[in-house]
């Protein structure tokens, strides 16, 4: 069993208009860049894209963004991207917002098959609005459903041939539930090693949820605002 492809074009070659695709990463950590690129250069149209962010303006979603090949997103945080900001301003791209912890249930609820659940996160806002509630012990919950999608897009640091995956600290965030919750799992990985060399005790995903996997070329690995504490003057003699 090898679940190897070439590269990450031939690993988007089945993405067809109108897919949904789940995306994972959080902010750019973690993000499957090279198969956002190659979903660029395929030119796949009207998906809906499932991501807790929407990328930047050049890398990440935004690539997707500029061409206009996003035609809905499912997000919990938008806020970094100025050419989403004018395609929402302009409604030129719907846009569905998720408090964190609803979105990151949600797609673990549709990896487990579990159809729906309630939260009592969003209640009296806008987020309840037409959705069913019910009351548990004096507190009101609202019905969410649960997400799923056609294909997802998978980051991870380590994997074989089988498909087990090791992600690397936080860059885990949504990768490992994502990879549970489509129909068609691709896996970018920055190395694949032989078989036996991923201890299983350490397997984050297990090979049984990944469809296709490739090593990635390149990646940037990019820092969306760099923050660092100034520079102060040393007094002479002073330790370093």
């Amino acid at each position: 069993m090898d679940k190897r492809v070439a590269n990450a074009d031939a690993a988007v070659s089945r993405i067809q208009d109108g897919a949904t695709i789940l995306l994972g990463g959080f902010g750019l950590c973690g993000i499957p860049e090279s198969l956002i690129a190659a979903l660029r250069r395929k030119g796949s149209k009207n998906l809906t894209v499932v991501s807790n962010n929407a990328g930047i303006d050049d890398f990440g979603i935004g690539l997707l963004l500029q061409t206009r090949q996003v035609k809905k997103m499912i997000a919990s945080y938008v806020g970094e991207n100025k050419t989403f900001e004018k395609l929402a301003l302009t409604k030129e791209i719907e846009v569905e917002l998720n408090p964190q912890g609803t979105l990151a249930e949600r797609i673990r609820a549709g990896g487990a098959g579990i159809p729906a659940f309630y939260t009592p996160t969003g209640f009296g806002t806008m987020a309840a609005e037409g959705k069913e509630t019910r009351e548990f012990n004096g507190r009101t919950y609202l019905l969410v459903p649960a997400l799923r999608g056609n294909f997802a897009f998978i980051k991870a640091w380590k994997g074989d041939r089988w498909g087990n995956l090791v992600y690397r600290k936080t860059a885990r965030n949504y990768n490992q539930v994502m990879a549970t919750a489509a129909d068609h799992v691709i896996a970018e990985v920055e190395e694949i090693v032989d078989l036996g060399a991923l201890d299983p005790n350490c397997v984050h995903t297990p090979g049984i949820y990944v469809d296709a996997i490739f090593e990635g070329e390149s990646h940037e690995k990019r820092i969306e605002h760099r923050t660092v504490r100034k520079r102060t003057s040393q007094r002479s003699g002073s330790a370093a």
